[in-house]
């Protein structure tokens, strides 16, 4: 494998100065491990020909680069085989251009995301993209990462509403896509094959992205049902109906727990009863347009065999709870001991089936799991591979995750849908990629032609993870830490969720 030397670092210094790249110590190369392999040097370019000049001369050395944010969501990526220089781009985090009137924005990949909530705020405006680990994320990480938000209900996912990009290919070249405009009527979109593309592809320096208006008002639903089907079908109800929500989720008890505890406000919310699943749902408008959510919703859950209902007027309850359902991830990986968290993607329409198949999985393994099902299609589902019950903190035997991961997969593969894995302990981590990548099979010919299309030098990781992860040195055998739930969910919320766009997306 390669590494940076100090000759090849001082070649490097004489192009660009000796503040772009670093051999790192010890501690500074764990803080950008990924699944404990860290690399050999960091570099934090100020500028993106700096970035492509250190990509350029990577490619020249033969380095295997990975680009780095904010590092809140290493865990969604491949484990590397090699990792010889984390390119931290943090520091592109200007503003090239804001239109207000336009409703366009243009940032630097290294842009905290609540940072450019907070400016857009300023006009009423802002991008919905309320992701895990939200008051740390960059907004070059949270595209590359391509987790979804709650508000996709309303608003769909990056695709609908990222416009243009500008990223460093693996030859170094510095690549445009797309524009700043809402209509671009030219060319491909190159630019949403970067959206989950976790850093295999390319080095993603600028976004442009459409905004959205902020309401004056939102308010929240929130009700207990006997079993995941009168749950489920409350949701088909409001999905089939007039009303269209900011979210629209539906949860099992052991998902619904990440609101306890954190509803500071005076709205009366139940305890989570272990017997019960739960809807809940944000929407926004004016005086007659929240009666009508609150009166219907009500009519709805009621047909559906509801028991407790609430109706969350309280701001302070209901961002408290937003943020907690944002932070989903984040608290399952908290909180469940050795987790692994998988998106299952699947029309609504079969969700009741997916969760009678993912109840009995989870009786037979013996295994905790949350499940978070959103109206727009992906179940959010998490497990612990350590029993509950056991004393020593062991975890869970591997045949049995490994079980039910292909459980997973055939899951998805009987309703036409598909498996991802989100998250995963690093030591079961490839295996769990090699089994996801099975629902993926018919895709894969195109993917290895779009990598090499990209990345012809191999340059940055390949989404195919190795056999076995490599062992590092036991110097260097520590993960980077996780960012804090207490940071994640800090009470710099964002913004209020915005009024949804008049036509309703499925």
């Amino acid at each position: 494998m390669s590494a940076v030397t100090d000759s090849a670092v001082a070649r490097l210094e004489s192009v660009l100065g000796a503040n772009a790249i670093f051999v790192a110590k010890a501690a500074n190369r764990e803080l950008y491990a990924l699944d404990g392999v860290s690399p050999t040097a960091f570099a934090k370019p100020a500028s993106a020909e700096q970035a492509a000049e250190i990509v350029r001369f990577a490619a020249k050395e033969n380095l295997s680069v990975i680009p780095i944010g904010a590092r809140t969501k290493l865990f969604c990526a491949p484990t590397p085989a090699r990792y010889d220089v984390a390119l931290d781009l943090t520091a592109l985090d200007d503003v090239a251009h804001y239109d207000p009137a336009d409703l366009t924005v243009s940032v630097g990949a290294g842009m905290p995301l609540a940072k450019l909530n907070t400016m857009l705020r300023e006009q009423n405006q802002f991008v919905p993209l309320l992701v895990p680990y939200y008051t740390q994320s960059t907004i070059g990480g949270t595209i590359a990462a391509g987790l979804d938000s709650p508000l996709r209900n309303a608003y769909g996912t990056p695709r609908d509403f990222l416009l243009g990009a500008e990223f460093i290919d693996g030859n170094g070249a510095q690549i445009k896509t797309g524009g700043r405009v809402v209509k671009n009527v030219t060319g491909y979109d190159l630019h949403k094959l970067l959206i989950g593309s976790c850093g295999t592809l390319a080095a993603i320096t600028r976004l442009n992205f459409r905004t959205f208006p902020l309401p004056a008002t939102t308010q929240g639903f929130l009700a207990a049902f006997p079993d995941y089907k009168s749950a489920l079908s409350a949701r088909q109800k409001v999905i089939h109906s007039p009303l269209v929500p900011l979210t629209l989720d539906v949860l099992n008890a052991q998902a619904a727990r990440l609101f306890d505890g954190h509803t500071n406000g005076t709205a009366p919310i139940p305890e989570i009863d272990s017997n019960h699943w739960y809807l809940f749902t944000e929407f926004s408008g004016n005086e007659d347009l929240l009666a009508r959510y609150k009166r219907e919703l009500a009519e709805i859950a009621d047909q559906s065999q509801a028991g407790d209902m609430h109706i969350l007027e309280d701001s302070t309850a209901l961002a408290a709870m937003a943020a907690r359902l944002r932070e989903s991830i984040a608290h399952f990986q908290e909180h469940f001991a050795a987790p692994v968290i998988v998106k299952l993607a699947l029309p609504p329409a079969q969700h009741t089936q997916a969760a009678t198949v993912l109840q009995s999985i989870a009786d037979a393994a013996k295994l905790p799991i949350a499940v978070i099902a959103r109206a727009s299609g992906p179940i959010l589902i998490a497990t612990s591979l350590q029993s509950e019950h056991s004393a020593s903190g062991e975890a869970t035997d591997f045949p049995i995750s490994f079980l039910f991961a292909r459980e997973i997969l055939t899951l998805a593969r009987s309703f036409g849908g598909r498996a991802q894995l989100i998250s995963a302990p690093p030591q079961i981590k490839p295996a769990y990629r090699t089994i996801f990548r099975e629902s993926l099979a018919s895709e894969r010919t195109l993917a290895r032609r779009i990598k090499s299309a990209f990345d012809p030098n191999n340059l940055f990781p390949t989404l195919d993870a190795p056999a076995a992860p490599p062992t590092p040195p036991k110097s260097e055998t520590s993960q980077s830490p996780s960012p804090s739930l207490a940071a994640a969910a800090q009470t710099d919320l964002p913004p209020s969720p915005p009024t949804p766009p008049p036509s309703k997306q499925s």
